[in-house]
């Protein structure tokens, strides 16, 4: 049931295959999945804008790389039904904490019920916000700088760089910041009049931050070619 109503939505993804995403996900990433996760996608699902969720095994990567790195405090700019948002606060120590940011608290609110019953909104500071202004408000306060243990950023492409910045002063060395769509559908690697006009000006945006990171000195980087493509900062100075 799961499969047939996200069809779509998995088709979009980098594999351009539903039969091998649903072998991966079927294999990998559903079997021992937390129950509320399942109950968000089918939610998130019904919803028209299901497409800018975080896809599952992405999901699943950023999971594990949070217990690795026992991050304790989070941001995440770009929450839309909270997928993202339940999964780390699934990952997290019981008082860690993530602060949450974004301009339509509408859809956040279409997944807190199952944020709630999944016992994990304590850690939550939810913010209705475009994300720079809070950023540089966070950034006021000199004991935040390297305070933070990781950040995940699934917001406007145009503002990759932007945020980039500012979290590169917040989280610690160490520390990890993921940006989620990087390849963009693939359309990074292909000739711009081969890309769809709604999908040019991301795609600039996105292959100015791409070329950017790769020689950014300061980090360290991987990109996982889960989802639609999930940049991995490792901040090493």
């Amino acid at each position: 049931m799961e499969f047939t109503r996200a069809k779509s939505f998995l088709h979009e993804g980098l594999l351009q295959s539903f039969e091998l995403t649903k072998y991966i996900l079927k294999t990998n990433v559903y079997p021992r999945g937390p129950t509320p996760l399942k109950e968000l996608r089918e939610v998130t699902a019904r919803h028209p804008g299901k497409l800018m969720s975080t896809a599952p095994d992405s999901g699943q990567l950023i999971g594990m790389l949070l217990k690795l790195i026992n991050a304790k405090k989070t941001i995440e700019i770009g929450v839309y039904t909270g997928y993202s948002l339940l999964l780390t606060a699934l990952s997290i120590p019981h008082d860690a904490m993530i602060i949450a940011i974004d301009p339509n608290k509408e859809t956040y609110e279409i997944g807190l019920p199952i944020i709630q019953k999944a016992g994990v909104e304590h850690k939550i500071n939810f913010i209705e916000s475009q994300a720079l202004p809070v950023l540089d408000i966070l950034l006021q306060n000199l004991n935040n700088e390297g305070s933070f243990d990781f950040a995940f950023v699934d917001a406007d492409k145009e503002n990759y760089l932007n945020y980039h910045e500012r979290l590169l002063k917040l989280v610690k060395v160490g520390g990890l910041i993921i940006f989620d769509n990087t390849l963009w559908g693939g359309t990074v690697a292909q000739p711009e009049e081969a890309v769809s006009e709604d999908r040019k000006e991301s795609r600039r945006s996105i292959i100015e931050f791409n070329n950017s990171v790769s020689i950014d000195q300061r980090i360290e980087i991987t990109l996982a070619p889960s989802g639609d493509g999930l940049t991995i900062c490792r901040q090493i100075r």
